[in-house]
């Protein structure tokens, strides 16, 4: 059984991750250091705060669980001749948390300023938590060349969920885009203008998105239903800048919603043994409103 002191590379090259295991932690640093244990994951997350040991052991023990008996978690979303083409795209794809069969899905893009992506703390656990809820939800690993490159890679992987819909018994109903950071502006882009813009086509757009900590001012009535959190002591997303926001879409007549908390700097992901601890379910609340009003306006 894993713990705290297990070494970051013993998961890396663990067998049962065979092939993805290095997309697990941050790759924009190279390699961690061989004596670098668990406990010490968030010092590769430099953006990041409240970085939790045991929700990171929580992450990587249902992932082994799940490898374990034969279920697969990770996909690729690219080809291997798009691969040839840009190796880049060798450091992407989805890990998959299932929640119930044919259960609508969850997209979640962990922020790291385009420089890293900061999975293990901000889109695994969120993901995670979301199966346990009964949804399906998967953890965009994108490329961090441009915000661009990662959008199309967000773009990608909604096509794939979609191409992939029966094999991976999820309901592309209704679904969400989350994210926090730079995956926020991710999950507003795609939100807004769709994965056409990004070149995989024309697909409905989500329902909702739900976002944290994000200096993101664009506005449109584009726009879907938006729920936003943010700390108070964010030095990166400044939360009037959120607020404001979210009051002008209100203005356009789009449902938001916004939680600011005391206290709270950035990047507090689930935010376990913080004031913002049980925000992941007012975003699942947020979700589910607009994900029946749509289906509702559908049937109209």
């Amino acid at each position: 059984m894993i713990n705290k002191d297990t070494k970051v590379v013993d998961i890396i090259e663990d067998p049962l991750f065979k092939g993805y295991g290095r997309l697990i932690f941050p790759t924009a640093f190279g390699r961690p250091s061989p004596s670098m244990a668990l406990s010490q994951a968030g010092s590769m997350l430099i953006y990041h705060n409240y970085v939790n040991a045991d929700t990171t052991l929580d992450v990587i023990r249902h992932m082994q669980k799940e490898a374990k008996a034969g279920r697969r978690i990770f996909y690729d979303i690219y080809t291997e001749a798009e691969k040839k083409r840009d190796p880049d795209k060798r450091d992407t794809g989805l890990f998959f948390f299932r929640g119930k069969p044919n259960a609508p899905f969850a997209l979640v893009c962990a922020g790291g300023g385009f420089y890293y992506v900061g999975a293990i703390h901000e889109s695994f656990p969120h993901a995670l938590e979301l199966s346990r809820r009964g949804y399906n939800g998967f953890a965009l690993i994108y490329r961090t060349r441009t915000a661009d490159t990662a959008c199309e890679d967000l773009a990608r992987a909604i096509r794939f969920i979609f191409e992939h819909k029966a094999e991976l018994e999820v309901d592309t109903e209704g679904y969400s885009l989350w994210g926090g950071s730079a995956g926020a502006r991710m999950a507003a882009w795609l939100g807004a203008y769709g994965p056409g813009a990004f070149g995989e086509g024309e697909l409905p757009r989500a329902a909702a998105v739900i976002m944290q900590y994000t200096g993101h001012s664009q506005y449109s009535r584009l726009d879907p239903p938006t729920y936003a959190c943010v700390g108070d002591r964010d030095g990166i997303a400044d939360w009037r800048v959120m607020k404001s926001r979210l009051e002008c879409l209100e203005t356009l007549g789009t449902d938001t919603e916004f939680h600011l908390y005391p206290g709270l700097c950035h990047g507090f992901g689930l935010g376990v043994g913080t004031k913002a601890e049980g925000w992941l379910d007012d975003g699942v609340r947020f979700w589910e409103r607009n994900r029946k009003r749509k289906k509702a306006h559908r049937r109209r």
